[in-house]
């Protein structure tokens, strides 16, 4: 059984350049995109795509999946225009060299009322991601329709062809027991992100919080990946990704010292349920 390992590099440093340097230090192979020099991945250009692909290639890193913020408004804005730039993203995504896209399920106070639409939006997005060559993975975030485990059974049930991104501690935050997430999801989920949180919401590196993080691991039965997505320091860029306030335990002295802190944990845990780093890889 084979673990590889991903990150939001943009955690680590906001220039681009920072990122690929912080994942060879860490030992870290693949990245998840999202900020690159201070611009959402789904703002740059094809071009600005190509120059930002032969700098991963450079470096040895590889794009496990474009972490994009579809699904991040309202489920009643404006869809027309959301589709344009899903259709952006997963033309990108192929420049990158990936299938995989992370989406989430429309913000809604009402989830229940507004099913039938979350439903029917992610059926498009789906069909459109198929189009362009891409897949889409649906990540449970607070306060969209996907929030809950049950209403992620209820999405992947629903939208042929969506896939699942596990992540802990946003369970933790939605008041969701992790544990008995991981039993209605762990069956269907094609890669985790690993974060994890105290009861109160406050983000820990992983293993020091209730997600349940070993157990994770412990779980894992195939190949896949963890992407480590630390939220562990207030780095740049994070309001323009989430509405919440970003609360923590401990103080960093900069972004990459968080983000080192954050590694050092996932590997203890890896560590700890029997894997063994062999190059680049982690084995068991």
């Amino acid at each position: 059984m084979k673990v590889c390992l991903s990150a939001f590099a943009d955690e680590a440093a906001q220039d681009f350049s920072g990122q690929i340097a912080a994942l060879k230090e860490e030992r870290i192979p693949y990245i998840e995109l999202r900020g690159l020099d201070g611009k959402n991945v789904s703002e740059i250009t094809f071009d600005e795509a190509k120059r930002y692909k032969e700098m991963l290639d450079e470096g040895g890193i590889s794009v496990w999946s474009v972490g994009s913020p579809l699904g991040k408004i309202g489920v009643r804005d404006d869809f027309a225009e959301h589709l344009k730039k899903a259709e952006h993203i997963f033309r990108l995504a192929g420049i990158f060299g990936t299938q995989k896209v992370r989406v989430f399920s429309f913000y809604t106070g009402e989830p229940e009322k507004d099913e039938a639409e979350v439903f029917s939006r992610m059926r498009r997005l789906v069909a459109l991601a198929e189009d362009c060559g891409a897949v889409l993975y649906h990540e449970n975030e607070k306060e969209i329709y996907g929030d809950t485990a049950k209403r992620c059974v209820k999405l992947l049930d629903a939208v042929q062809g969506l896939r699942c991104v596990f992540d802990p501690a946003n369970f933790v935050q939605c008041g969701e027991n992790v544990e008995a997430a991981l039993g209605l999801l762990q069956s269907r989920v094609g890669y985790y992100h690993v974060k994890d949180a105290l009861a109160d919401g406050t983000v820990v590196p992983a293993g020091e919080g209730v997600g349940y993080l070993s157990r994770m691991v412990a779980g894992i039965r195939g190949d896949t990946v963890l992407t480590l997505e630390p939220h562990l320091a207030v780095f740049e860029g994070y309001a323009a990704i989430d509405r919440t306030e970003l609360k923590n335990k401990y103080v960093f002295d900069s972004p990459r010292a968080a983000f080192g802190a954050a590694a050092k944990a996932l590997r203890k845990i890896l560590e700890e349920n029997s894997f063994l780093e062999e190059n680049g890889k982690w084995i068991k």
